[in-house]
């Protein structure tokens, strides 16, 4: 298990020095996907290249899930599954809030995550029964119990009328909580959620490369990570929190 956590730090290592690179010189390649405010970039093109190139080198038998649409099928039983770069907005708007997500999972469920953010050089790694650290050290999600004292971080879709869903939502959230953050990258909040600067995180939908890594280091920095029903039937999403007030939270959440 540490050498495949060791494997997805020095891959999101390498993604990151491409990705600084480029941050903040001018977008090259930037075409839409979703909707035409769901871009994508050059950069996120040239990251997820090299990672898919470093994991068929190292671990050929593995499978691959890759948000720009690389991969493959696995051989191994351990698929691995890559946000080339989580915060591809703020990215092009010189916003220094956006990370490498790389998880791994296996037939169980979620084995490996790491969440590599270059900006404030901070590396959350966790894998299954051994905890979770950032930067070597070990972590744990808040133990704050109360709603009205708990900050809460969210995202927010690319769609449209999922939007709208979702603003309602945080009409209903907003005056029951201390406050409410969307920082832009999902997998980043999770992180933040694992080290206890979040009390808690919700979003839907979430597509499973924003969320394979940080719902395993949560899970292991001691938290509770729940599926969040998304607007209009797409991809569902999570409630993450610390165990004392996950379930309140989902409660909030969940109509």
């Amino acid at each position: 298990m540490s050498e495949l956590v060791e494997m997805a730090m020095m891959a999101a290592s390498g993604a990151s020095d491409i990705l600084l690179d480029l941050f903040e010189a001018p977008a090259q390649g930037v075409t839409s996907k979703s909707t035409p405010t769901d871009l994508v970039s050059d950069a996120d093109r040239r990251a997820e290249k090299f990672l898919l190139d470093f994991f068929r080198h190292e671990r050929p038998h593995d499978g691959i899930l890759a948000e720009e649409g690389g991969g493959r099928e696995a051989r191994s039983g351990i698929t691995w599954v890559i946000d080339p770069l989580d915060g591809t907005i703020n990215f092009l708007f010189g916003i220094p809030v956006w990370c490498v997500s790389i998880g791994a999972e296996d037939e169980h469920g979620g084995l490996v995550g790491v969440v590599y953010d270059p900006n404030r050089e901070e590396m959350f790694a966790a894998a299954r029964g051994e905890g979770a650290t950032l930067n070597g050290e070990p972590i744990q999600v808040s133990e704050r119990e109360a709603l009205d004292d708990a900050l809460v971080g969210t995202g927010f879709s690319y769609d449209a009328e999922a939007r709208a869903e979702q603003a309602a939502l945080l009409n209903r959230v907003l005056p029951k909580v201390r406050d409410v953050r969307r920082a832009g990258s999902a997998a980043l909040d999770l992180a933040t959620v694992a080290c206890g600067r979040f009390d808690g995180f919700y979003e839907a939908p979430m597509e499973p490369w924003d969320r394979a890594a940080g719902v395993v280091i949560v899970q292991e920095a001691g938290g509770v990570v729940s599926e969040l029903p998304a607007p209009k039937g797409l991809s569902p999403g999570v409630v993450a929190a610390g165990p004392r007030l996950h379930d309140a939270l989902r409660d909030l959440v969940v109509e």
